[in-house]
């Protein structure tokens, strides 16, 4: 085995962190990057679930009058989501960044089932999905962020100073992995490694 070879557990929980209706209002968000996000996101929920592996919806739930708040219609999740709904192991719904402070508790859940490994993806890249990732490598759990099944928006920040989308991913991506909290990697290397299954 090569020293960048992925593995990936039979038990392997696929997290998929806010993919919710009112991330496509642009006149509220502004530009985003990754428009293949969705599309990716859509593949690997197909190949966990055709592999048996758990996946865990997160959702999250904003004060009133936003987008993401639960009584409009952006709370709803993304057709790639909705449409593949049914199966998932455990729905979480959070009103904070990070998918461990959520409703049912995460860890708890993980821990009860003995899962170890976690696949972090969904909206936004340098937001929950970087929380939860950072998280979850806090706590010790292995974590893999397929940095193509996540996007984000430009963001402005003090005295003026803004990023693009595409800056954010990429200071998400040597925070996570440069910081010891992620293994960032892409959806095709994930979906051809979920095909090897390896003992828990």
């Amino acid at each position: 085995m090569t020293e960048n070879a992925i593995e990936i557990a039979a038990d392997s929980a696929l997290l998929v962190i806010d993919v919710q209706k009112g991330f496509d209002d642009a006149s509220f968000w502004g530009p985003r990057d990754n428009p293949d996000a969705e599309e990716n996101i859509a593949a690997l929920m197909d190949a966990w679930r055709e592999t048996g592996r758990p996946v865990v919806l997160v959702r999250h739930a904003s004060r009133p009058g936003s987008v993401l708040a639960p009584d409009r219609p952006g709370h709803a999740f993304k057709d790639c989501v909705e449409d593949r709904r049914g199966q998932e192991a455990l729905l979480v719904t959070k009103t904070v960044n990070s998918a461990f402070y959520g409703t049912p508790d995460l860890a708890g859940w993980l821990d009860a089932n003995g899962v170890r490994q976690l696949v972090v993806a969904g909206i936004q890249t340098n937001m929950c999905v970087e929380t939860t990732a950072r998280m979850a490598g806090n706590l010790g759990y292995e974590v893999l962020v397929p940095l193509d099944a996540t996007h984000t928006f430009d963001l402005e920040g003090p005295d003026g100073l803004s990023l693009t989308a595409g800056e954010l991913a990429a200071a998400t991506a040597v925070n996570l992995q440069g910081g010891g909290f992620a293994r960032v990697v892409t959806t095709a290397r994930l979906l051809e490694a979920a095909a090897a299954v390896r003992t828990p």
